[in-house]
């Protein structure tokens, strides 16, 4: 007999039951179109208790006038949900991505890099995460300087950015912005996070290094790479935040 959430298509219980031995609390990503979600949980015998719960909306609060569904925001939630999560003096987590594709470089271990960055002990490694240069955008911020030439796509491509007065252009900086609010907020100097020998060792922000790649070859029209490829006008939709959302959350079980 098959259960009837594993039906749903809502839980996978070899899975679960894996995340459960490993007695860790389970960092919970789940992605809409349009928004991030992650929950911290906890597994009690009388059910789930979620101890911190972050969505692309929270980014509001610190200025974020991107699009909620990307690499960037995907970032920023890890990040604030992985310092909150800190404040509730719980070191280490384990990622669950439910029944959502697991794909190298997507939106979900974006998620992931920015909990384990500010500082959150995650169980995964470097060869599955994003690019940093495609995290702060600027493969989109590039992509618009090309597409400039051409007003009426760039219109039509960027509107979103227009209505929220943001220069798609200014993505990185306007990403940095972002970062150094929320940092800022539980006590951190950005200057503190410049430092290079010890990521490595702490796999925290105290020792990141943006590493400064050519990204020529990364002018893509989507802000994201972990959907499929799409027609052309789906993937306006999802960089400009112009279509409507999916369903907002799915169970985090």
């Amino acid at each position: 007999m098959v259960l009837k959430r594993r039906r749903q298509q809502k839980t996978d219980y070899k899975q679960r039951l894996g995340l459960l031995k490993s007695k860790k609390h389970r960092l919970v990503v789940r992605r809409s179109l349009n928004n991030i979600h992650i929950q911290v949980i906890k597994y009690e015998p009388a059910g789930d208790k979620t101890i911190i719960e972050v969505s692309s909306k929270n980014l509001r609060k610190y200025g974020w006038k991107a699009h909620g569904g990307n690499l960037s925001s995907a970032y920023l939630c890890g990040l604030l949900s992985g310092l909150m999560t800190l404040k509730k003096e719980i070191n280490d987590a384990v990622l669950d991505i439910g029944l959502q594709t697991s794909k190298k470089g997507s939106v979900l271990y974006a998620a992931a890099m920015g909990a384990r960055d500010a500082g959150l002990s995650i169980n995964i490694g470097d060869n599955i995460l994003p690019d940093m240069n495609r995290v702060s955008g600027r493969h989109v911020s590039n992509y618009a300087k090309v597409l400039k030439s051409q007003k009426e796509k760039y219109n039509r491509q960027f509107s979103q950015y227009a209505k929220s007065g943001l220069d798609p252009e200014k993505l990185p900086e306007h990403f940095e912005e972002v970062k150094n609010k929320i940092l800022n907020e539980f006590g951190f100097k950005i200057q503190d996070f410049k430092k290079v020998d010890k990521r490595e060792e702490t796999k925290n922000i105290a020792g990141k290094k943006e590493e400064e790649e050519a990204e020529e070859d990364e002018f893509e029209g989507v802000e994201e790479s972990d959907e499929e490829k799409k027609s052309e006008n789906n993937e306006e939709a999802e960089e400009t935040g112009e279509s409507d959302d999916r369903k907002e959350w799915e169970d985090a079980e």
